[in-house]
């Protein structure tokens, strides 16, 4: 079973992301802040980190940035959502070098299918 940890700090969402993990077979781990996200990818680092950057993306990404800059997301696969509207996000996510980068609406519908797609 591999583990897969959500940084999504918006309880609610994260929740039914948390359960399509869960009913996807996979270990889900859910974090809403950087010290439980820290604490989640060391020393033992997930499978996959699926990102949330519907809000605060510039503060998100910085902080994804510092994980990776740290080793912390070394061989982790990382899938990230945003705004469908917030079309900037989605170019500099790409940039940030994330393996997967959607809209919101497609990781409610397909969450589970694109992480293991990005795990295979």
């Amino acid at each position: 079973m591999s583990r897969v940890v959500a940084f999504v700090p918006d309880l609610l969402f994260g929740s039914n992301v948390l359960g399509m993990l869960r009913a996807a077979g996979f270990d889900g781990q859910l974090c809403g802040d950087e010290e439980t996200l820290r604490a989640a990818t060391a020393p033992d680092r997930p499978a996959a980190l699926v990102a949330d950057l519907t809000a605060n993306a510039p503060v998100r990404l910085e902080l994804l940035g510092r994980l990776r800059a740290a080793g912390n997301l070394d061989g982790v696969r990382t899938i990230a959502f945003y705004s469908h509207v917030d079309g900037d996000t989605r170019t500099i996510a790409e940039e940030a070098g994330f393996d997967v980068v959607v809209p919101r609406s497609r990781m409610a519908r397909e969450g589970a299918a694109l992480i293991e797609r990005a795990l295979a």
